[in-house]
């Protein structure tokens, strides 16, 4: 077969494997084009800031300090941020698995009573909100305003990761189900004994979505939350960004013999709130092509 070769039982066509080479090549361009602001900021981050503001920092760390990162640690207030984006990424992250897994369990069943109803007026937010200031007076009427309460739970449930785990439980066999029910089991220990023990990739994609959201949300944590003592990092260094912008000519008086500016330290800051996820990353990356894949199902 001319042109042609078999591969794992597979027709392998030229053109195909073209397509293919391309896409490695796309592919390749794609990742270090979002890999190198990450590389920027972690060389810009350890390189004198001098060669930062003149623009000599590129591809390479030019005189090696650790001086950003010193100045960074012992900024007025990053533990404590720090201590409140851990607790409300934890936090909020059981909130919501909680409340997704036991509505995408419900919406699962063919038995629930206006199945589609509920499944179509939750479909529907995707599309259509109240926006920001009704979210807000919302949260004022509550009595929510300055409170940790409002972080955690005002963002209980994300309808893309609804559906999500909606689907996958809905690829589980119902013999399972109808199988715990004749052994006495209710829906409560067969959610918690069963579906829940089957879902670990659809848990781990839909956990890691939740907890990278957490980790990096900023925008209702800086509107909701009036006391430093309770705001997240990402505040804390979005304040220090406007800052730095306000008092841009500070730049100016950097000499070769600075250790430290404020936009190396707010490189720095980046740097250190970004390695938790880049930690846990590793750990759930087994499970996240399943997990994504099996939102695409039709349900």
């Amino acid at each position: 077969m001319k042109n042609k070769k078999i591969h794992q039982g597979q027709v392998i066509g030229t053109g195909e494997k073209v397509f293919n080479a391309g896409m490695a090549i796309l592919g390749i361009v794609i990742s270090l084009v979002v890999l190198y602001p990450i590389y920027y900021v972690l060389i810009a981050s350890l390189s004198q800031p001098y060669y930062v503001e003149n623009g000599d920092v590129m591809f390479a760390i030019r005189h090696f300090t650790l001086a950003s990162y010193k100045e960074a640690i012992k900024k007025s207030g990053i533990w404590l941020a720090y201590g409140n984006t851990i607790f409300y990424t934890v936090a909020g992250v059981v909130v919501n698995m909680l409340f997704t897994t036991t509505m995408a369990y419900a919406l699962s069943k063919k038995k629930l009573v206006f199945r589609k109803f509920f499944t179509l007026f939750t479909i529907f937010t995707m599309w259509f909100n109240a926006g920001i200031i009704p979210m807000y007076l919302t949260f004022k009427d509550f009595s929510l305003l300055n409170t940790r309460t409002a972080i955690i739970l005002g963002f209980a449930i994300n309808t893309y990761n609804l559906i999500i785990m909606k689907s996958f439980f809905e690829q589980l066999p119902e013999a399972l189900e109808e199988a715990a029910f004749i052994d006495g089991a209710n829906h409560i220990i067969t959610f918690f004994k069963i579906y829940l023990p089957l879902s670990k990739p659809a848990l781990a994609t839909v956990g890691l979505f939740y907890a990278i959201n957490r980790w990096n949300s900023y925008f209702w944590a800086m509107q909701l939350l009036n006391d430093d003592r309770k705001a997240p990092l990402q505040v804390l260094l979005k304040k220090m960004i406007v800052d730095r912008v306000a008092n841009a000519s500070e730049a100016a008086i950097v000499t070769q013999n600075s250790l430290s500016s404020p936009t190396t330290v707010i490189y720095a800051m980046i740097i250190i709130a970004i390695v938790p996820m880049l930690i846990v990353f590793p750990f759930v990356q087994k499970y996240f092509k399943t997990g994504v894949t099996v939102g695409g199902v039709k349900g």
